[in-house]
């Protein structure tokens, strides 16, 4: 079997609004939309043949390291590194008929862990990706991101939902729709690059310092589905509509509509579930605020991680200097349009 040394990367993405509807069984029961962004934060995947009887797992950035025989079994149950022996596992049984090759699998990632930019999801896209391109395997986007899905959702039975996995196969800006029978359709949105720029000077990239566990928040989801006309479920239907708001006032170039759109939604989203907020995340929302910023939203289900800051141009340096000593960090970012992208290493 004729197998390329490669790279690849898969871009991490803003939740902008919609968040949520997509995890079973609200997507489901009542259909999900959510609107996303892909930003120039990464996390990347190196295949390497080996000649030995074994495969290495590293994870650089967590400075982990894992070598196994070939002839072991995969337990989906917990142990290091199970995203990278989940998606080896996959790509044998499903694509190489069982073949177990001899590879070293190198990642890292351009943002911390638990940061709510889809860093784990985007981690197996690019995997699979890496595999797809280093065995000649031929895989679309769509089956990119529904075979990551079913890794990390199914196989690692770890929580979330899909939006992840389709926002870092695809790339862009992308109005997604999630309903029942694993429907999932991506709309790519078309925005000329004078709205991005103007997007983007108004928007600050802040990582609280904390990471967070986002189980936790998806399981009050996921129970807020279940009773009727509850606060959080009808919390749940207003982030649902703002997505579809969002994307129309994205594409009509109305981003001051957009960014008070991104800020109410934030308000709904801490309805939706217990944890989605805290002590520290209202402590900074106060001082940013104070210092001149618009208002904020946290990315991703909550509880921590990176935080989109809506401000002005010329109050944004007021807001950096305000949080500079508070235990975070400022992330430069730009919006992108491509999705996972794999080469061969030369």
């Amino acid at each position: 079997m004729d197998i390329k040394n490669c790279h690849s990367k898969a871009p991490l993405r803003l939740g902008l609004a919609g968040g949520g509807t997509d995890v079973s069984p609200y997507s489901e029961v009542f259909g999900g939309h959510v609107l996303n962004a892909a930003i120039s934060l990464y996390t990347h995947c190196q295949i390497q043949l080996l000649n030995t009887a074994n495969i290495q797992f590293i994870a650089s950035d967590f400075d982990q390291f894992l070598e196994i025989p070939l002839t072991s079994s995969f337990n989906p149950n917990g142990g290091p590194l199970i995203l990278h022996r989940a998606v080896y596992e996959s790509i044998s049984r499903r694509f190489l008929n069982g073949y177990r090759p001899s590879i070293k699998v190198t990642t890292y990632s351009d943002a911390p862990p638990g940061s709510g930019v889809g860093s784990s999801s985007s981690l197996v896209v690019a995997m699979v990706k890496a595999y797809s391109h280093s065995f000649n395997i031929a895989l679309g986007e769509y089956d990119i991101a529904h075979l990551a899905y079913e890794i990390e959702r199914c196989d690692c039975q770890l929580a979330g939902g899909k939006q992840d996995q389709y926002a870092a196969t695809f790339g862009g800006f992308n109005f997604m729709e999630f309903g029942a029978k694993d429907h999932v359709l991506v709309n790519p949105l078309r925005l000329n690059r004078e709205l991005i720029n103007d997007f983007e000077s108004r928007l600050l990239l802040y990582y609280t310092g904390r990471s967070r566990e986002s189980a936790n928040i998806i399981r009050d989801q996921i129970a807020a589905t279940s009773k009727s006309n509850s606060d959080a479920l009808n919390a749940m239907h207003s982030i649902k509509q703002s997505a579809a708001r969002m994307k129309e006032a994205l594409l009509r170039g109305e981003i001051s509509n957009v960014l008070d759109l991104l800020c109410s939604s934030w308000h709904d989203k801490k309805r939706a579930a217990a944890g989605i907020s805290n002590p520290h995340i209202e402590e900074l929302a106060a001082i940013a605020i104070g210092a001149g910023a618009d208002g904020l939203k946290i990315s991703g289900a909550g509880g921590g991680g990176f935080m989109m800051i809506s401000v002005r141009p010329e109050m944004r340096f007021s807001v950096i200097r305000s949080m500079e000593s508070l235990g975070g960090s400022f992330f430069p970012f730009n919006f992108i349009s491509e999705g996972a992208q794999a080469w061969t290493l030369k």
